[in-house]
């Protein structure tokens, strides 16, 4: 008899792929090795998962071994609080955002952060005024906040009474860009306003001085670090810092213990303290190795032709106070003027690069995992980031070399464009949007649902973002423009991971009646 559903294969899928040769540019930072480090002598996870039982304490009332080791974890990284979270950045973030601003009080966000702020706000009731990041034209990506612009905004905002009960900024971003966060905590403790540092992608940067400085040394309220983004900790397993006086920590620990689960892993938990015991003693070292693996290969990198890499020349430029070398940022879109006179190439060649040897973040994606086995942390309208650690292998870099150098080659040689090397979007430059509801206001009111090319004019009753990264192009409350509209059909045109909408074509969306 045919069966009614197919039978489960995600672990036998999962087995498949951990055996294959495709080797892993995106998180966790583990990167699945486990035949050295600390990883090889890490137990059966069977055999150490508990529940709370006489002698190993509770997450959400630790007065025993848990807050021993929180405490430890603390005295570590120099914080006055550390907490544990098994939700992952998300739960901190929703912890966070909460226990700063009371229901319906004022917050000021940067536009490019995770959807997990837009829910903090959405379930509080925030009154949101967004800051907006600057942009690296070149890149099609989205720099730093500047110091000024929150200035500017809390000096038009009056006396305290107009500030903001919290600022929330993500810093590094998905891209490796870090922002002036002690220029942006001086000025928000000017005002008393907290700052809160969604840091998950810098949870590497206390433990190497090729790094960048991270939020909590900078002078930031709050920070929440992802730890399995970027060190070898495993998936779901996060941190959250608090120091100084502006943060009541009783509301805090409250939203943490409504936004974390009420049976947390000891497994997770007990990975979060050996990979922090790790990377305090023998990691720091294994990190300078890594540093200067990553500068070897990023130098390599420097002599790609049509390929281009971020790098550290736009720091001082877009809002860019520092960028985290650990992130790949490999753009598409063909190399500038400069790079072109630089490279070597024909008249012929330089003349026509731009605009026929290029192609979409998506199709060097596919490139890279179909033809050489190598898969990206993400891909953007026109280039892929690729997330490196200190457990990536040499193999692993020297694979990642040879296949850029091979479309690099491709790409020099002026052949014809393939039918999908279309002008791709700027996936950092998107149009600004006017909200005429809050969030949580308009998300409760009865909507209709029309087709997203007849949707100019209304409000949107959902989010749209792409994901990875997560950041929203429209937020539930904020009127559909044409442009808006525009964009999200171009990344659908791309097939490129639009999320958000109720309609995973994304050819419809829910608007308000």
């Amino acid at each position: 008899m045919e069966e009614r559903f197919p039978r489960p294969r995600l672990y036998r899928q999962l087995d498949k792929y951990c055996r294959s040769d495709v080797y892993p540019f995106h998180m966790p930072g583990h990167k699945r090795r486990t035949e050295t480090g600390f990883t090889a002598e890490f137990p059966n996870p069977y055999s150490i998962d508990i529940t709370e039982i006489d002698g190993f304490d509770n997450l959400h009332y630790a007065e025993g071994v848990l807050r021993e080791s929180m405490d430890w974890a603390a005295s570590v990284y120099g914080s006055g609080r550390t907490y544990y979270l098994v939700n992952g950045s998300t739960c901190g973030v929703l912890a966070a955002i909460c226990a700063a601003v009371l229901r319906g009080g004022p917050i000021w966000m940067a536009r490019n952060s995770h959807k997990a702020a837009y829910h903090a706000a959405a379930l509080n009731e925030l009154d949101i005024r967004y800051i907006y990041p600057q942009i690296i034209e070149d890149f099609g990506l989205q720099g730093g906040l500047l110091p000024q612009d929150i200035e500017t905004m809390l000096i038009s905002a009056g006396d305290s009474t107009g500030a903001p009960a919290a600022v929330f900024i993500t810093s590094p971003t998905y891209d490796g860009v870090v922002s002036d966060v002690r220029g942006i905590a001086d000025i928000c403790h000017r005002y008393g306003a907290v700052l809160i540092v969604d840091e998950a992608h810098g949870a590497h940067f206390p433990f190497g001085e090729m790094f960048p400085a991270s939020a909590l040394e900078l002078g930031a309220d709050i920070v929440i670090q992802s730890l399995h983004k970027t060190l070898p900790a495993f998936t779901q397993t996060a941190l959250l810092h608090v120091q100084g006086s502006l943060v009541d920590i009783r509301r805090l620990e409250y939203f943490l213990q409504v936004f974390q689960t009420s049976s947390p892993s000891y497994v997770l938990m007990s990975g979060i303290e050996k990979c922090i015991e790790y990377m305090a003693g023998e990691g720091r070292d294994e990190m300078r190795r890594f540093a200067a693996r990553l500068a070897e290969l990023r130098g390599q990198l420097e002599r790609l032709r049509c390929l281009r890499l971020l790098d550290r020349d736009v720091i001082g430029n877009f809002g860019v106070y520092d960028l985290d070398i650990s992130k790949l940022v490999l753009s598409a879109r063909g190399p500038k003027a400069q790079r072109r006179r630089n490279s070597g190439m024909s008249a012929a060649c330089a003349e026509t690069m731009p605009r026929e040897n290029r192609m979409t973040g998506l199709e060097l994606a596919e490139i890279l995992r179909q033809d050489y086995h190598l898969e990206m942390e993400m891909c953007g309208a026109d280039y892929v980031t690729a997330i490196t650690t200190l457990m990536d292998s040499r193999e692993g870099f020297d694979r990642l070399e040879t296949a850029l150098f091979a479309v690099d080659g491709k790409l020099a040689a002026c052949s014809k464009p393939s039918e999908l090397s279309l002008s791709a979007p700027d996936s950092a430059n998107l149009p600004r949007t006017r909200a005429i509801l809050p969030i949580h206001e308009a998300q409760m009111r009865p909507m209709n649902i029309l087709p997203l090319e007849s949707a100019a004019g209304t409000v949107s009753g959902e989010y749209v973002y792409l994901y990875p990264p997560g950041t929203p192009i429209v937020v539930p409350g904020e009127i559909l423009t044409k442009e808006v509209i525009g964009v999200i059909q171009k990344y659908r045109a791309r097939q490129l991971p639009i999320q958000g909408l109720s309609d995973h074509t994304a050819s419809a969306i829910r608007v308000l009646a």
